[in-house]
């Protein structure tokens, strides 16, 4: 029973954050607020993941970690995400960023980086059963794959697909956005609140690999 009532919480928080989202996607911004909440809107992450490590090292039960890591999780659907939706759906609104790039050379990239990344997904659910953020928790530590090069192959593939992105979009705009302000803050979730919280919630073994295995860049497993 308690799993299912954790379960269908779970659930009311995917379906309310993906009301907010739609709402966000058909509403129209004056151009300075549309650029306060795609530049301002992703600084919120920095607050809420300080806040997050301090709660979660103050707790140690897997109980207690899991729902600190779903509201975590839950918050920066608003601090990530609705930014990069803003970022995405207004990209033509800044003109005189446009990149000299022909638009197919993006369109290639997007499609690689995007199976590239829809394989990384299907890496995670298959060796550690589970999904991106608190739409399932991973119950075992990924380590196979993609997850044997590095670390975080589902970050290195996202950034690469939203690059991909801006050089189809031809924004450098887009691409300055991704690099400076979205980049930092995604890295800095992941390296200060997440590798805490698979610490606390596989032991030894996360150390073990994290010691191994690097953060971003691909290296060849050691046999």
């Amino acid at each position: 029973m308690r799993k299912l009532i954790e379960f269908l919480i779970r659930v009311i928080l995917l379906v309310f954050i993906w009301v907010i989202w739609w709402l966000v996607i058909n509403s129209s911004f004056s151009r300075a607020i549309n650029l306060s909440i795609i530049m301002g809107g992703i600084l919120l992450t920095f607050p809420l993941v300080w806040i997050g490590r301090k709660v979660l090292d103050q707790q140690h039960t897997i109980s207690q970690i899991n729902w600190i890591t779903t509201i975590i999780h839950f918050g920066l659907g608003f601090t990530l995400a609705i930014p990069l939706i803003r970022a995405l759906i207004t990209y033509t609104d800044w003109s005189g960023w446009n990149l000299p790039i022909p638009s197919i050379i993006g369109l290639i990239l997007v499609f690689i980086t995007g199976i590239i990344l829809s394989v990384i997904v299907l890496n995670l659910a298959i060796k550690g059963f589970g999904a991106p953020f608190f739409i399932a928790l991973s119950n075992k530590l990924a380590v196979d794959w993609f997850y044997a090069w590095t670390r975080n192959p589902m970050v290195v593939a996202s950034l690469a697909f939203l690059l991909s992105l801006g050089i189809w979009f031809k924004s450098l705009f887009f691409i300055l956005w991704a690099l400076i302000l979205f980049t930092p803050a995604l890295l800095y979730f992941v390296k200060v609140y997440e590798e805490r919280e698979l610490e606390f919630r596989f032991g030894t073994s996360y150390v073990e690999y994290k010691s191994k295995t690097p953060m971003l860049c691909p290296r060849k497993p050691s046999k």
